[in-house]
């Protein structure tokens, strides 16, 4: 043979042809026979399933099983709102995002807060605009505004549900939200 390596060559394909016909080989006798037809001409494969024709009857609860019918959700009632009077709003945003507000916390553009000046933190105060009739329920946690007439500086994203982004202020209606 030549150099390159032939009769290494022939004895690693024949190698590789002997270790496949073996694995075909386990691999057909590991396959289940077919089976023959039963006596009606169906298949065995068919009639093996006839006895699971019906089905069982369901099992009884147990004891601690609650029935979901009897039970009536419920009925949310909306916290009750003590009128705070009319006033001016205006609104705070990206100039103080992430500043530290009177209460500790940082400030967020975009969460429902408010500052007041006399409220304390954590009152949740019902705003609404009268010329939109929109409202939204904001928590206190900063002290202002003091500047002008203003009541109370909600937050942008107070402010743009409200409508207030595009003049900056606008005249409310607050109340504060009874838990």
């Amino acid at each position: 043979m030549n150099r390159t390596g032939g009769p290494i060559m022939v004895n690693r394909a024949l190698r590789s042809m002997v270790i496949l016909a073996a694995l075909a080989m386990l691999a057909t006798a590991a396959q289940p026979q077919e089976r023959t037809h039963a006596a009606g001409g169906q298949p065995a494969f068919e009639t093996s399933f006839a006895r699971f024709e019906a089905l069982p009857p369901p099992p009884e609860p147990a004891g601690r099983v609650v029935d979901l019918s009897t039970i009536e959700p419920p009925v949310e009632v909306a916290p009750a709102a003590r009128p705070l009077g009319v006033g001016v709003a205006s609104y705070y945003g990206r100039r103080f995002h992430g500043r530290r507000t009177a209460s500790g916390e940082r400030f967020d553009m975009h969460a429902l807060t408010a500052a007041h000046r006399t409220l304390p933190f954590g009152t949740l105060v019902e705003v609404t605009n009268p010329s939109s009739g929109k409202s939204v329920t904001v928590r206190i946690n900063d002290r202002g505004p003091f500047h002008g007439n203003r009541v109370i500086d909600v937050s942008r994203a107070a402010a743009s549900q409200l409508g207030l982004i595009r003049r900056g202020h606008g005249t409310v209606h607050l109340a504060i939200l009874e838990p």
